[in-house]
């Protein structure tokens, strides 16, 4: 059996968890087991308004009690100012809506009944203020910033006793994050779901870690076994950050889709695909009719964010609600291409924990071997 005390870093001391692995994942209870398991949960809660952030809060502290957890809000510069759908819809080009309405007809979509998650509501400076007062209100231990790492937030966070986090895909973007306070970087290559950027988890992570100095940084993108975590630490990272690996937990199976479930137990690391189709931003999801439709020659460039949520918000909520499966989809990683089975949160973790003591200690008898 693997000396789990092997799979340990310095945030282990600093942050009280007993594995430096990090969870992200936009259900409750999937974060709470996360942490329960050893981990550090973080929830994603940018697409939630105000008032259910601070009930999901504190819905993951009762499961958690004194343990930690964190929350994720994506926070892009350039958003509008206020939360008007009317003021955006006014500016999508003509192009985009047919392009959209032929969609709709072509694989006879009926309306949806409510706003989609895109479009309850509009990603602005309004909504914004009120998630980081909702989050800094709350007992949440770590504040972690998705997209963009405003000064402000980070110093507001910092004085309510809350650790900082920004996400970077780039080297370029460390000197603006250590600006802004922030305690530990994750650095997030190509291979990573939803958002992310264009450079590899490899050849990425060292130039951060060279460039973060003394903040402690953490690896996501393509990370889905023990070996993936001995790697990260191996590059000189204090742990990891996983995302996909949870989409399959049973913990997250009550917010999937279950033709979202199969699709992802069915792909492999190269059914999956970058496109702005879904945000504006890049995202990597399973490739699907969604993706596919987008590429073709006589599909429009998808507009800026907040101006593709808007187009194309609703007709996502229709097509889970209507179950049209061709179009299903959800953001995955290329890590998707180790999980194919449904497992609970606390299997995952004990997998990822045990392979990567027993790399570290098979690494460490190489070594002693060969002086």
């Amino acid at each position: 059996m693997p000396d789990s005390g092997l799979l340990w870093s310095p945030v282990c001391d600093r942050l009280a968890i007993q594995y430096p692995i990090f969870g992200f994942a936009h259900d409750v209870a999937t974060v709470a087991a996360i942490t329960n398991a050893g981990g550090y949960g973080v929830y994603g809660a940018t697409r939630r308004f105000p008032d259910e952030i601070r009930r999901e809060l504190a819905a993951i502290r009762a499961l958690v009690g004194d343990k930690p957890f964190g929350v994720d809000l994506v926070l892009p510069p350039g958003m509008p100012e206020y939360n008007s759908r009317a003021a955006i819809e006014a500016e999508i080009p003509e192009t985009h809506r047919k392009f959209v309405d032929a969609l709709i007809e072509k694989f006879q979509v009926p309306e949806a009944t409510e706003p989609g998650m895109r479009t309850r509501f509009i990603r602005s400076a309004e909504i914004e203020e009120a998630q980081i007062e909702a989050v800094l209100e709350s007992s949440v231990n770590m504040f972690a910033c998705g997209i963009g790492s405003p000064p402000e937030v980070v110093t507001a966070a910092k004085a309510r006793g809350k650790t900082t986090l920004a996400l970077i895909g780039s080297p370029h973007h460390v000197p603006r994050a250590i600006a802004a306070g922030v305690e530990f970087l994750v650095a997030q290559g190509y291979d990573a779901g939803a958002h992310t950027g264009p450079v590899g988890t490899y050849s990425l992570v060292p130039q951060i870690v060279d460039a973060a100095g003394d903040i402690p940084v953490l690896v996501a993108g393509g990370v889905a076994t023990g070996r993936h975590v001995a790697a990260a630490l191996a590059m000189g990272a204090q742990g990891v950050w996983m995302g996909t690996a949870w989409l399959l937990s049973e913990e997250h199976q009550d917010h999937m889709h279950p033709v979202n479930t199969r699709k992802l137990i069915d792909a492999g690391s190269g059914d999956t695909v970058i496109t702005r189709s879904e945000s504006g931003k890049t995202f990597r999801q399973v490739r699907t009719g969604w993706s596919q439709a987008w590429e073709a020659e006589d599909a429009p460039a998808p507009l800026k964010m907040p101006y593709q949520d808007v187009l194309v918000g609703d007709l996502l909520g229709a097509i889970e609600e209507h179950d049209i499966e061709p179009l299903i989809h959800s953001g995955a990683g290329q890590s998707v291409g180790y999980f194919n089975a449904v497992r609970p949160v606390a299997e995952i973790m004990a997998e990822l924990v045990n392979e990567a003591s027993e790399v570290l200690n098979n690494q460490a008898s190489f070594l002693r071997k060969s002086l």
